[in-house]
């Protein structure tokens, strides 16, 4: 009995993994890797579409500092040069630290993410898993890191119906992405995988303590990279965003000067 509902379990398995491998957007996928993604919001709805017409707002990532997409790279996906779509030690420290009564915690691949907002719809099943990895693993095959890097950078939101990095570089800090420094990019990587919730700090023009505590970490795990060096890492923890409110207090006198450097 025991062998049979194996068996069957199996067969479920192969069924379900052909079935899925048979509706991976190969042709999409295809065009993708010489094409580009324009992103479409409405009635804070969002779709995509795979184009050979290169949007408005798309950043090539050969134009920007290896700080920038370094920031994203040590904050959603350590070994994203590494693996091949699917990081299964992260999984694995996920499931482990889960057991030990952490909270769990995404253990998605920035490829993996990529093929999830382009290509599956929301709902949690069983299904869309495997179609998420047979996606990934497609992409992988025909798109080079730093093609699915930069295609990642131009679709992830940042806000409320902001999408792509370089309407996010402009919208926080009125800069291109070329132009960001370590610590406005640590900012931006941030922001994910909430950015409704964790652009607080931006409405607040001060950040909070989760924001600071985040952005100081990706600065340390940039330095470990060394996308920056130790001065770098050490003087930009220390330096306030355009956009927090620097008080300063006169010598012998009781005024106080806000300065703000970033307008809403």
């Amino acid at each position: 009995m025991f062998k049979k509902i194996t068996f069957l379990f199996i067969l479920f398995l192969f069924v379900l993994a052909g079935y899925v491998l048979s509706r991976v957007p190969v042709l999409n996928i295809n065009r993708l890797a010489s094409g580009y993604v324009k992103t479409t919001v409405k009635n804070e709805d969002v779709s995509y579409l795979v184009t050979s017409k290169r949007p408005r707002n798309w950043a090539y990532i050969n134009t920007m500092p290896k700080h920038v997409y370094y920031a994203f790279i040590v904050s959603e996906d350590w070994s994203f040069y590494e693996h091949q779509g699917v990081d299964f030690r992260q999984i694995y420290h996920a499931v482990t630290d889960h057991l030990k009564g952490e909270k769990l915690r995404g253990a998605s691949t920035i490829s993996q993410q990529l093929a999830k907002n382009l290509y599956t719809k929301s709902e949690r099943s069983l299904e869309r898993k495997v179609f998420e990895l047979f996606t990934t693993m497609y992409l992988e095959e025909k798109l080079s890191k730093n093609r699915i890097l930069e295609t990642y950078l131009n679709v992830i939101e940042f806000g409320k119906g902001l999408y792509g990095i370089k309407d996010a570089s402009w919208y926080y800090f009125k800069k291109r992405p070329a132009d960001l420094n370590p610590k406005e990019s640590a900012f931006l990587a941030m922001l994910l995988p909430n950015p409704k919730i964790y652009s607080q700090s931006f409405r607040d023009k001060k950040l909070t303590e989760y924001a600071t505590t985040t952005v100081n970490s990706i600065l340390r795990k940039m330095k470990v990279t060394k996308a920056i060096s130790e001065e770098e890492m050490l003087a930009y923890q220390k330096e306030a965003l355009s956009f927090e409110q620097v008080t300063v207090k006169e010598s012998g006198s009781k005024q106080i000067l806000e300065e703000e450097f970033f307008e809403l």
